[in-house]
């Protein structure tokens, strides 16, 4: 006398495939750096003088034609002189580091001289406002 097994329904149990699945989707979106790389275009004001070297250390400080202040490539959240102030003493301790400017040829006044207000207001007395040469076609 055979004794009939009941036959089970074979069913695949989907949910730890796909707690496995959203456990590698969030692995690799928290281990995916989304680096942000960003160019500050400025165009420089022209000026006639000597072209200076390179300083091997110097606080690069950029400011583009709207206004926006970017200290060593970082941009800061406003232009408040405070603002910029906590961004160069982040960025430098050292008041005899040369402070070089880099302006944008239509960029405000106004924000060029927060920056140096910010700076002369840290001790910094090695400004220097960055030029270019004149082209040949002026």
């Amino acid at each position: 006398m055979w004794i009939k097994k009941r036959k089970e329904d074979l069913q695949i149990n989907l949910t730890p495939l796909i707690d496995v699945v959203f456990l590698l989707l969030i692995f690799f979106m928290v281990s995916t750096s989304f680096k942000k790389e960003t160019k500050i275009t400025v165009n420089l004001p022209e000026a006639n003088g000597e072209v200076a070297e390179a300083l091997p250390v110097s606080l690069d400080i950029s400011v583009n034609k709207s206004g926006e202040v970017f200290i060593n490539g970082q941009g800061l959240l406003n232009r408040q002189i405070a603002t910029i102030k906590n961004a160069i003493q982040a960025s430098s301790l050292d008041p005899k580091t040369p402070v070089v400017i880099s302006p944008d040829e239509n960029a405000p006044v106004q924000a060029v001289v927060n920056v140096m207000d910010a700076a002369g207001q840290l001790g910094f007395n090695n400004i220097q406002i960055a030029t270019q040469q004149p082209s040949e076609d002026n």
